[in-house]
């Protein structure tokens, strides 16, 4: 968990320029269709677990409205204060909350938001099980999971590709633009490690969720898997 904290500590003011350049900023797409899939309407509940500097957040807030709220949940200081600035910069005020938080032992009572999205952040947590039975407990019933996270291509050319890019190519990028090759070289291992589709699936209905289901994304390199409280 340290090693996880030092990295995001290290990343924090140049993530945003980070994920654009990562990703060609096609991880916009990615998070535009988790909102599609979320099903979240005015007044509604929402918490954006391992947030990081709060994009989702943002489109959150505008959807709920005054009379709903978004928690902007990360184990990261550093990457709350960021986001917390730059939320506020964008005139995101009144309906946001921040909480330093794990994932493992959420800190909010049972059956209190109607959706969480942890985005690029369950790669990172130890304890996966735990964090999913955690997240499930504070689910309202009827309430709804997303996890969209980095995963396992479909197509044999492209996942030789993407290895290639991840362990060679993204580390000189973060060295260039975050002077930090390690802490994306560690982002590339984090990946690599993280359950295919089917095993987080399989997680996901064994800490109770129901109707688990998953949308490769971009050929597989990125995944986002829905369930939902009942």
């Amino acid at each position: 968990m340290n090693l996880v904290a030092d990295v995001f500590h290290s990343v924090a003011a140049k993530y945003d320029i980070m994920n654009d350049m990562m990703s060609l900023g096609i991880h916009r797409v990615w998070k535009r269709f988790t909102i599609d899939c979320s099903g979240v309407r005015r007044g509604n509940r929402v918490l954006d677990l391992g947030g990081g500097t709060g994009d989702l957040t943002a489109k959150f807030s505008r959807i709920v409205g005054g009379e709903g709220q978004v928690i902007l949940a990360d184990i990261n200081n550093s990457m709350l204060k960021v986001g917390r600035s730059k939320l506020r910069d964008s005139g995101i005020v009144g309906n946001v909350g921040y909480v330093q938080a794990n994932a493992e032992e959420l800190p909010f009572p049972d059956d209190y938001f109607d959706c969480i999205t942890i985005s690029f952040c369950l790669r990172n947590v130890t304890d996966k099980e735990k964090a999913l039975r955690s997240m499930y407990r504070v689910l309202k019933p009827g309430g709804r999971l997303l996890v969209l996270e980095f995963s396992k291509p479909i197509i044999e050319p492209l996942s030789k590709v993407y290895d290639a890019y991840s362990f060679y190519l993204l580390p000189k990028i973060g060295e260039l633009i975050a002077n930090d090759a390690e802490s994306y070289r560690y982002l590339a291992e984090s990946i690599r490690m993280h359950p295919n589709q089917e095993t987080l699936k399989s997680m996901m209905d064994d800490a109770g969720f129901e109707q688990t289901n998953y949308y490769n994304l971009t050929g597989g390199i990125v995944a986002l898997h829905r369930g939902f409280k009942f």
